[in-house]
């Protein structure tokens, strides 16, 4: 048996583990969910056990299925859902919190207070390239050292740790030897300054937060130790962690400066390269880094949906109008295409360009002939319509794209990629594999371990699948986006 690189895939429903061949190919996979919690309105939770519990069983399971045996596995890459926010203790390795997920709105009233100061918002966005919103972790690090009991003395005693999911993971299979993380989820939690490429000081006295919380920040493709043998039998480097998206960015093979691609899981991202120079959005989008090699940052900006695949498993899990998220296509395919039925699917507040975390989810346009396909239509269109305001605001902020490539669950739905198509009114490409993410952070373990020498010959195995061309009228899409906008005005509560 030749030599693999194993992906850990670590999302907001689910954990994959992926083993490929050192030339890309797709040896095993196994899956499992586990569930988010929602105590409050605007609360998203996660129990860290269960995280750990599936990530583990996964790689226990592609491990078995496969019949590879773990010494063969030269190399490990971690990629995980961003800016979820956890604190356990550097001695046990207990979180003192559940996991606040990424599209956890609690701290909205935090953020509302901190924007009065006006040069501070300011300083934020030009330090970090992110909107002060609670979207990131600096705010909800805050409040768990605010609200846990002994959390904030803990921790200015150097007693607690701080992670993203993929520094708690990395902790965990390392047996708290390593407390890491990579550039990519450090520029997404609002404390890590882009132009020194270092945690910054003065927003860390801000928020209140001891910087002895904070991991260790490396490039993508590093030394972050190695996973303790006693876990799947061998001691297995970890020598790649990224954030999802920018994994995606990576395993599209979108290197260039102008490059664009858009990922369709729980949310759906669209991240455009920008090279070496930091682009500052005039439009809402966050300037963010796509990747960071050698030392050498890689900019890229980004607009972030917080519901899209999520829109979907509400309307299977909440409506139950549909039994799975399969049998959503061909509803979509029988709905009337005169309806005019909107679905706004702002449950946890609206993410790009608007960024209002007031905002709540509106079913507009109901007539007394609106069924079941119309509304599951809706939600699918929905995901497109949103995708076409990032593009909008990306088309403003002087990136002009000729094409986009997608991926995720979400990609292999033939009605939504045409309808996106017509949407955005230019050609949407599909990879030939839609685990760009988990092969994303394959490649960077597999540069780290000398496979690859060069992004160039990552970039030369990237394969294109099928490709959607726009066929609306330009005045039948633009009828379309228009009703579009005017319920995003209905469902509005804060500023522009």
């Amino acid at each position: 048996m030749s030599d693999c690189i194993l992906a850990i895939d670590q999302g907001t429903t689910s954990s994959r583990a992926i083993l490929f061949s050192t030339t890309g190919e797709c040896l095993g996979s196994a899956q499992q969910e586990f569930p988010q919690h929602f105590p409050h309105d605007g609360w998203v939770e996660h129990q860290p056990e269960q995280i750990w519990d599936s990530v583990y069983n996964t790689v226990k399971q592609v491990i078995e299925q496969t019949g590879i045996d773990a010494t063969r596995i030269i190399s490990t890459g971690i990629t995980n859902q961003r800016e979820t926010t956890l604190i356990w203790d550097r001695a046990t390795g207990e979180a003192v919190y559940p996991a606040i997920v990424w599209q956890d709105r609690r701290t909205s009233d935090m953020c509302h207070a901190y924007s009065t100061d006006e040069e501070f918002v300011h300083y934020v966005q030009q330090a970090t390239g992110l909107l002060l919103d609670p979207y990131f972790s600096a705010t909800k690090i805050r409040w768990i050292l605010d609200n846990v009991d002994g959390a904030r003395t803990r921790a200015e005693r150097g007693e607690l740790a701080f992670g993203t999911v993929d520094t708690y993971l990395l902790w965990r299979l390392t047996d708290g030897k390593r407390h890491a993380t990579d550039a990519t989820n450090a520029s997404r939690t609002m404390l890590f300054n882009l132009h020194q490429q270092c945690w910054d000081p003065r927003i860390l006295s801000e928020f209140d937060i001891p910087a002895s919380l904070l991991p260790d920040v490396l490039d993508n493709a590093a030394e972050f130790g190695q996973i303790a043998p006693h876990w799947f039998g061998a001691a297995i480097p970890v020598q790649a962690m990224a954030g999802d998206q920018q994994a995606a960015l990576v395993g599209q093979a979108c290197f260039s400066p102008g490059m664009v691609k858009s990922t369709y899981g729980t949310g759906c991202f669209m991240i455009a390269n920008t090279g070496d120079q930091p682009v500052q959005s005039q439009h809402r989008l966050l300037t963010t880094l796509g990747y960071r090699l050698n030392g050498k940052p890689t900019y890229a900006l980004e607009g972030s949906i917080f519901m899209a695949g999520a829109t979907v498993q509400w309307l299977r899990d909440g409506l139950k109008l549909i039994a799975s998220a399969e049998q959503s296509e061909a509803l979509a395919k029988a709905a009337n295409t005169e309806s005019n039925v909107y679905l706004v699917p702002a449950f946890t507040g609206l993410g790009a360009p608007y960024w209002d975390p007031d905002a709540r989810g509106a079913l507009l346009g109901l007539t007394r002939d609106t069924g079941i396909n119309e509304i599951v239509a809706a939600g699918l269109q929905s995901v497109c319509y949103q995708t076409r305001d990032l593009l909008e605001a990306m088309n403003a902020d002087g990136l002009l794209a000729s094409c986009l490539r997608v991926d995720g669950g979400m990609s292999n739905n033939q009605w939504v990629m045409a309808y996106l198509a017509d949407t955005l009114g230019i050609q949407v490409q599909r990879s030939q594999t839609s685990e760009t993410t988990a092969l994303g952070v394959a490649y960077l373990a597999a540069l780290q371990a000398g496979v690859f020498n060069t992004l160039e010959e990552i970039a030369e195995r990237w394969q294109q699948g099928q490709t959607f061309e726009p066929r609306l009228s330009e005045q039948a899409r633009e009828k379309a986006y228009d009703g579009w906008r005017q319920a995003i005005d209905r469902i509005k509560v804060g500023s522009d």
